[in-house]
């Protein structure tokens, strides 16, 4: 698990491999707390991959087909900056939000507009991913933890502080560029909660959400 604060900004090196099965190599500083080491998770753009090598200057790690299907990192150059953050450990402040690592999707970047030091993003999006962003509500988008400050049925906007431009892969974007979606993953878990009830929708209470744990 995640929170969407981004760590580093590596670089992103090469994919190896075909349609099958592929591995990535990303070049990054070491961490300053302890180093990377295989078989750990460490969101790539959001996307969580389990490291496989570790470098002096980076590491490598595999991508599944579902993940070159889903994502946006097939779609990757060569010299491209990437988001990294590592798993959450239980001792570490949580800043963001719950975020998993798990895409839901890719959206497109419609705009870039800026409104006195800070940027406004517009990503456009399948009605699928959007039936789960909220206005206020927290969104993932290519890792970095962002609030939703505008929401229609097929696009959403966010607002990007200096320092987040400044030290993530977003100042790098254009319009028409993909960008990965994970949305909040506790309104996954509320629709599903609901549309598994056996009982009449009017037997479903706060009360029963709030022992369910919601």
């Amino acid at each position: 698990m995640f929170t969407g604060l981004i760590q580093q900004k590596g670089v992103f090196k090469a994919m190896r491999g075909g349609a099958d099965s592929a591995s990535l190599d990303i070049a990054c500083p070491p961490w300053p707390d302890a180093p990377l080491a295989p078989g750990e998770s460490v969101a790539t753009q959001g996307v969580c991959l389990t490291v496989t090598a570790v470098r002096a200057d980076g590491f490598s790690a595999d991508v599944l087909p579902e993940t070159l299907r889903r994502t946006a990192l097939g779609a990757l150059r060569t010299g491209a900056p990437v988001n990294l953050e590592r798993a959450l450990r239980l001792c570490d402040r949580f800043g963001g939000h719950i975020v998993t690592g798990h895409i839901d999707g890719t959206g497109t970047l419609v705009s870039v507009a800026t409104t006195g030091r800070d940027r406004v993003l517009r990503i456009s999006a399948s009605a699928e991913i959007m039936r789960y962003v909220v206005m206020k509500g927290s969104v993932a988008l290519d890792g970095i933890s962002l609030t939703v400050s505008a929401v229609s049925d097929t696009w959403l906007e966010v607002c990007i502080i200096p320092t987040t431009w400044r030290d993530t892969s977003l100042s790098e974007r254009k319009a028409g560029d993909a960008v990965n979606i994970e949305t909040d993953i506790l309104g996954r878990y509320v629709e599903r909660f609901c549309s598994a009830q056996k009982t009449p929708a009017g037997n479903l209470s706060l009360g029963k959400l709030l022992s369910a744990g919601f």
